[in-house]
């Protein structure tokens, strides 16, 4: 039994990994992602800061509405 649920969640994992890369693959393909009015980039000499807070924020939302109705009972 505990064979199964290992496989399982093993699963599971290669799903979510499938899933975020895809998500990576087409978020590059959306000009403005990452972009968005709130996102902020320092630039230093050769350095570079980048804190993409609204873009975070707009995921963090999508997320919590697409696993709310995933896994709601």
């Amino acid at each position: 039994m505990a064979v199964e649920s290992l496989g399982r969640m093993v699963l599971y994992i290669g799903i979510i990994l499938v899933l975020i890369g895809g998500f990576f693959i087409l978020a590059a393909k959306v000009p403005w992602f990452g972009r968005l009015p709130g996102d902020i980039s320092f630039r230093s000499g050769g350095m570079t800061i980048f804190l993409p807070i609204t873009t975070m924020i707009l995921v963090s939302i999508v997320l919590t509405l697409l696993l709310n109705i995933v896994w709601r009972r």
